[in-house]
């Protein structure tokens, strides 16, 4: 029997991802507003948000105990390379993204470290050996670097091309980070929480290099809601969404869903924060994000003829 095609998906999990992209995308415009209102830098933003997130979700872990259905197995040695992977990754992302909207702003941070992702983890998955890719996943390879080289040679041509390259190379680290934490994620046995260890155990790697470098708090109130909506929100309830809503809608779908983020991202910092990327530019951050749509919806279209679920961490943002 061949997998649920989009219309046949739930209404209300489709609804929870459209939630949870539209969720991720405030993450980038939240940490430029922190640090235009206060002296925290990119590193005290992450610590911040992998810290709350991660008491948020501990709140709702000890709260939902008694619900759950799939208990969790033993951690054997395996898994706990994995979830220190997860851990690993999560706190690196983090920090090259918010270092990355401090260099070259919101729109193309977001935009290279969420184009690029999905690709990074289809190569990544090659080079374990879970297969050779096939010819879309070349062809979209292609066109997300031609795509990556307008977005930020024109930007770069346009603007201080020094800050805009290393915001993209930045932004290129935080798509690594997260490539990372999603093909190590993958093999976790069910009934372990992931994403409440994941968090936990970042915010424990960033909090000794936050120390060392000066770890900065703030008593603004405008940025102490900010930093508890980032942990809150584009953190731990957009998780919740996410994983909610892809029981009932494909994989491949909740990936091509999940690119509302880097344009939500976009609209944002062209609305608030007077960000304007130019006509080259903007092309080449269409080419990026069509190359993910085409890879996407290419594999849908296999995996529906094979009767295949298709894999469902396929995609995520910071």
């Amino acid at each position: 029997m061949s997998s649920p095609v989009l219309p046949a998906a739930s209404r209300r999990g489709f609804l929870l991802v459209v939630l949870a992209a539209l969720c991720w995308g405030t993450s980038g415009i939240s940490g430029a507003v922190v640090a235009d209102r206060t002296d925290l830098g990119p590193l005290d933003i992450a610590w911040h948000r992998m810290a709350i997130g991660a008491v948020v979700l501990l709140a709702g872990f000890t709260a939902t105990r008694g619900r759950r259905t799939v208990p969790g197995g033993p951690v054997t040695r395996g898994t706990a390379v994995r979830l220190g992977l997860v851990a690993a990754g999560l706190g690196a992302y983090q920090l090259a993204y918010f270092a990355a909207v401090a260099e070259a702003g919101v729109s193309i941070a977001t935009l290279v470290a969420l184009g690029l992702a999905p690709l990074l983890i289809a190569v990544g998955a090659t080079v374990l050996g879970h297969g050779r890719p096939d010819g879309a996943t070349v062809v979209a390879l292609v066109v997300a670097l031609v795509g990556l080289v307008l977005l930020v040679g024109v930007s770069a041509g346009a603007d201080t091309g020094t800050t805009v390259v290393l915001g993209a190379l930045l932004a290129v680290g935080s798509a690594l980070g997260y490539a990372v934490v999603t093909l190590a994620g993958a093999g976790v046995p069910g009934g372990i929480p992931v994403t409440l260890v994941g968090f936990a155990g970042g915010a424990l790697l960033l909090t000794p290099v936050a120390l060392v470098a000066g770890l900065r708090f703030t008593t603004d109130p405008v940025a102490l809601g900010v930093l508890l909506y980032l942990g809150a929100v584009p953190s731990a309830l957009a998780y919740v969404l996410f994983f909610t809503g892809i029981r009932t809608v494909p994989g491949a779908v909740a990936s091509i869903v999940t690119l509302l983020e880097p344009l939500t991202a976009t609209a944002l910092a062209t609305a608030f924060l007077g960000e304007r990327l130019s006509p080259g530019a903007l092309a080449g951050g269409v080419l990026v994000l069509a190359a993910v749509a085409g890879l996407y919806l290419r594999r849908m279209g296999d995996s529906n003829s094979r009767g295949v679920a298709p894999n469902p961490l396929s995609k995520r943002a910071p």
